[in-house]
């Protein structure tokens, strides 16, 4: 599990100082095990811009480190684990709005935004999907 975040991390890290392939990145957030927090019984989301981001963290310390910005402080954090393709090609179609993944996001040099569009989310999730093109 953590070699999967490791290596979906350093492919951001590539895309934010310009270099890399940005449907390398893409593969690799699909095939990392990301850690996704669990609040109130669902995963933790929040609303900006239109959309709803799912938040996910590569590894155990940025999951922390978010932590502590919300307040949580030393209390133990909820999480799932949950493989970045099932996050997009499952549970942003049945969320019903537009929505996308925020990675490490408490992470002001490493966060991601994987948004509903796509090549991301499956076609009929995207947003400007037209009505009716599931595949």
């Amino acid at each position: 599990m953590e070699r999967a975040g490791t290596v979906l991390a350093e492919r951001i890290a590539e895309r934010r100082a310009g270099v890399g392939d940005p449907r390398a990145m893409v593969g690799e957030m699909r095939r990392a095990v990301l850690l996704v927090p669990i609040d109130g019984g669902g995963l933790w989301s929040a609303h900006s811009g239109g959309v709803r981001w799912i938040c996910a963290f590569t590894d155990e310390t940025a999951l922390a480190r978010f932590a502590l910005r919300q307040g949580s402080g030393d209390r133990p954090m909820d999480y799932a684990a949950l493989l970045g393709a099932r996050l997009v090609d499952e549970v942003v179609p049945s969320l019903g709005e537009p929505a996308g993944v925020a990675v490490d996001i408490a992470s002001e040099d490493g966060s991601m935004f994987f948004p509903p569009v796509a090549g991301i989310v499956p076609d009929a999730a995207a947003v400007g999907a037209r009505e009716g093109s599931r595949v």
